[in-house]
């Protein structure tokens, strides 16, 4: 592996150095862990080579979140989407693409998260890069309902348009465009791996269930197994310490919104239906899936109704994007707007201030219980 690589000479040289006396075994190898960038590397045996860090990608902050705390300091990890960057507007250069295939591994979430992914793996064949799917396994939701009735309503209208024509659309939602050819009821392709681009309908937004997230971390512990077995019984140490905590927090959820005087929350983002289906709540979305998604006239005059007939008082909205449908919605109500994060990424502010995946959900959590009990 990339990673177990060392020159003959660096052993040879550590060898003399003791012979001459200049230092102790156990000191020799203690220096080689330091100049390899990790002091969580074992010390080398007398027969086996000490390993150099694993190097891994990974592709938004939740993924190095749940990486970093896996790998502790058997790797050195790099998120590719820089800070305050909204990961859906980010795309890898080529000096991007480069650096993965350079490294060990490259951690990303699935479930059509990244758009970009198949196109980084398909040019990284043949370089050794183990691939990680955090997402692997868990249950999929798809898009809101909101979200799908207004696609739903765009497939009908698209279907009489197309009947006109001699031409029928498919029940599942697909329409004929103007030359006769079909798009999927979200305007999207599956690849051949199953996943849809830019989500596809699928909700890729697992991390903000506490529970989801410890699959998530169970996943990567795994992945760096395989990629690196001789560490695999550190790498579950730092998951089970990583995953206790969380299993703390999905406690701390439970607790604090079961008992709730209402069970609803209006978001501008559905981002956060896996949270809403954990804590049996109800999202109750402005727009779609994806934070750039502009809300029709008809879709916000229907908020505004469910909002006067439910006594909303908070219209939340997300970082990273513009606040300006939430704001408009709650001076329409008399409601406020707040911050519900989908932690898609951490402001450099935010990161400055220490602040991490745990720290907030815990500030989801304090917004959500005032919400809910407004």
């Amino acid at each position: 592996m990339k990673f177990w690589n060392r020159s003959l000479t660096v052993l040879s040289l550590s060898m003399m150095l003791v012979a001459a006396g200049c230092g102790s075994n156990a000191g020799t190898a203690g220096n080689a862990a330091s100049n390899n960038g990790s002091s969580a590397a074992p010390e080398a045996a007398a027969d086996k080579p000490a390993a150099e860090t694993l190097e891994i990608k990974t592709s938004f902050y939740p993924m190095y979140e749940f990486t970093r705390h896996v790998a502790g300091e058997l790797a050195h990890v790099e998120n590719l989407v820089p800070a305050g960057m909204e990961p859906h507007d980010w795309e890898p250069t080529a000096q991007d693409m480069a650096a993965i295939s350079k490294a060990d591994v490259l951690v990303y979430n699935g479930a059509g998260m990244e758009g970009w992914v198949e196109q980084v793996l398909d040019s990284a064949t043949g370089s050794g890069l183990k691939a990680i799917e955090a997402s692997q396994g868990i249950e999929l939701m798809e898009g809101s309902e909101e979200h799908e009735h207004e696609h739903g309503e765009e497939a009908h209208e698209h279907g009489e348009e197309a009947h006109e024509e001699g031409e029928h659309a498919h029940e599942d939602g697909e329409h004929a465009d103007e030359n006769g050819e079909h798009e999927s009821e979200h305007g999207h392709e599956e690849d051949g791996h199953g996943h849809a681009h830019d989500h596809g309908g699928l909700d890729p937004h697992v991390w903000l269930s506490p529970a989801l997230a410890i699959q998530e971390v169970r996943n990567i512990e795994k992945g760096l197994s395989e990629a690196a077995p001789q560490y695999a019984e550190q790498f579950k140490a730092n998951a089970d310490a990583y995953v206790a905590k969380l299993e703390a927090l999905d406690k701390e959820f439970t607790e604090a919104l079961k008992d709730s005087k209402r069970k609803d929350f209006i978001t501008q983002h559905a981002a956060f239906g896996y949270l809403a289906r954990q804590y049996e709540l109800t999202q109750v979305p402005i727009a779609g899936l994806s934070p750039e998604q502009e809300p029709s006239a008809s879709q916000m005059a229907k908020i505004v109704e469910f909002a006067k007939e439910h006594h909303v008082k908070t219209i939340f909205f997300e970082t990273l994007v513009s606040s300006k449908v939430a704001d408009t919605i709650a001076s329409e109500i008399g409601a406020k707007s707040a911050v519900l994060n989908p932690i898609e990424g951490l402001t450099q502010e935010e990161i400055d201030g220490g602040l991490d995946y745990i720290a907030v959900m815990r500030q989801n959590l304090d917004s959500l219980k005032t919400a809910l009990n407004e």
